[in-house]
């Protein structure tokens, strides 16, 4: 059973204490490094059996977002998307102190971050958008890009903490991290597109597709998502790492960012809708799932002859 305790751990003499708003897919193991990291970590989740395993690593499960940022010197989220970050900031926004830095790392558009840091610097409290790609893995490991955007003394002031958790760079102001992650976000849906096209033609021009991506490896073609969601589509492995939802909701935001600074990006605009109609079917997949709304569109032809794993959801 999860601890009802909801008094907030004070800060020690070497480390902050930290307050993690969202504790799902990314931010369970993102909480989890700080806790062996030796911070003291008061979770909230608003699905609260996502914390059980936190506690027993020696979290503290609070009930409500005020009651975790209480006595917290940085507030960590790890949100669905920007209205929930908002909402859930709005809610702890009477308990937070004057001082704390709220590093929101979830993936919202660049004008939903540019309104957290308005909302928060009315109250005397400091922002940095420090969205994260490298999925479940890199987050267990560690080993995720960060992507910060605050002033030079803010990223500073939380530079060692976010260490823990990978491998941070201010990229500019507050909102240039999503902005940051936007641009990773485009070229991560396109080549996982590209490549599930790649196999798929193999397949149907009667090559080994698991040969042809052995082949690509080390030449100009080879990338983490190659190695990574190759493998998966070959296995046929749509168990989530990051979710096809979330990889429609991040193109939308690049059309988004895209309108507002007056550019067209028309490979963006194919990527956008490819996702959206792909998050209707299966939300809850594998960004590798890519290859099933391929396949929808090439009746009679599939990449090899395992069965799909998904998700319970889809």
């Amino acid at each position: 059973m999860m601890s009802s305790i909801i008094e907030p751990v004070k800060p020690t003499a070497t480390k902050p204490a930290i307050a993690f708003l969202g504790t799902g897919l990314m931010g369970a193991p993102m909480a989890l490094r700080l806790l062996h990291a030796g911070y003291g970590v008061t979770v909230w989740n608003r699905s609260t059996h996502k914390s059980a395993a936190l506690v027993a690593h020696g979290a503290v499960n609070a009930a409500t977002p005020a009651a975790a940022v209480a006595n917290a010197a940085i507030v960590i989220t790890m949100l669905e998307a920007g209205p929930v970050v908002a909402q859930v900031l709005t809610a702890a926004l009477p308990a937070l102190a004057a001082a704390a830095l709220v590093i929101d790392m979830s993936s919202t558009a660049q004008d939903e971050a540019l309104t957290a840091a308005a909302l928060l610097a009315a109250h005397g409290v400091a922002f940095m958008d420090a969205p994260v790609s490298g999925g479940v893995i890199g987050a267990q490991q560690g080993s995720l890009a960060i992507m910060a955007g605050a002033s030079a003394a803010d990223f500073e002031r939380a530079l060692v903490l976010l260490q823990v958790l990978g491998r941070p760079l201010l990229v500019g102001p507050v909102g240039s991290g999503q902005l940051a992650k936007l641009c990773n976000q485009l070229i991560v849906g396109a080549t996982v597109a590209i490549v599930a096209e790649a196999l798929l033609l193999a397949q149907a021009g009667g090559a080994d597709p698991g040969a042809v991506r052995a082949a690509l490896r080390g030449g100009f073609a080879e990338s983490r998502i190659l190695e990574v969601h190759g493998a998966r589509m070959l296995a046929r492995d749509f168990m989530p790492g990051g979710q096809v939802k979330s990889q429609a909701k991040d193109m939308a935001n690049v059309m988004r960012a895209a309108q507002a600074c007056g550019v067209t990006l028309p490979q963006s605009e194919l990527m956008t809708a490819f996702y959206a109609a792909l998050a209707q079917t299966v939300p809850h997949a594998d960004q590798a799932a890519a290859l099933l709304g391929l396949e929808q569109r090439n009746p009679g032809v599939r990449l090899g002859t395992a069965p799909d794993h998904l998700p319970m959801q889809d």
